[in-house]
């Protein structure tokens, strides 16, 4: 673990769920040093399910952060301050297939006790452990269609994790 971080448990998290998704964009990392990608999501949640303080997540298949997430039982999600605003540009728009998104942004990646990766300049760390998945089905979905979203049909994975540790910048 880099320094300059401390635990915190979930309670003491003051994280607004709808803007730290919808505006805040984390960056999703799945694999581990040396073989890892990340990828700036949009779209999550965290919450509590079956008892459990959870983060929702959603990946296409045909991203490359996927195999990583499929691979490995572990993933982060680094939140980044507003300076950090291109960086996070660049892991949405880009492909890790393509490019080392670290090295391009300056970002340093960190081992989370080689489960997963952090970034080192996150301001917040959320380390899951991966305890569900499943495909949206296009004929699961009520009263919206998705047609707009998913023109080609290629909807997202879910992937629930239950939060493991939370780091905070100190």
């Amino acid at each position: 673990m880099s320094t300059g971080f401390k635990v915190i448990k979930p309670e003491e998290l003051d994280k607004n769920p709808f803007i730290s998704f919808a505006q805040e964009w984390p960056i999703l990392t799945a694999g581990r040093i040396g073989a890892y990608n990340g990828m700036t999501i949009g779209w999550g949640g965290l919450g509590v399910l079956w008892r459990k303080n959870v983060a929702t997540v959603y990946v296409r298949r045909q991203r490359h952060t996927f195999q990583f997430l499929e691979k490995e039982p572990f993933f982060g999600l680094s939140f980044l301050n507003k300076t950090y605003k291109e960086a996070i540009t660049f892991f949405g728009s880009k492909s890790g297939r393509d490019y080392d998104k670290a090295k391009e942004t300056g970002l340093t990646p960190v081992a989370f006790v080689d489960k997963a990766v952090y970034f080192d300049e996150s301001e917040l760390v959320i380390l899951l452990k991966k305890i569900y998945s499943d495909d949206f089905k296009s004929g699961n979905f009520i009263g919206f269609d998705p047609s707009e979203i998913y023109p080609g049909n290629d909807y997202h994975r879910i992937y629930i994790g239950e939060i493991v540790t939370i780091l905070a910048k100190e």
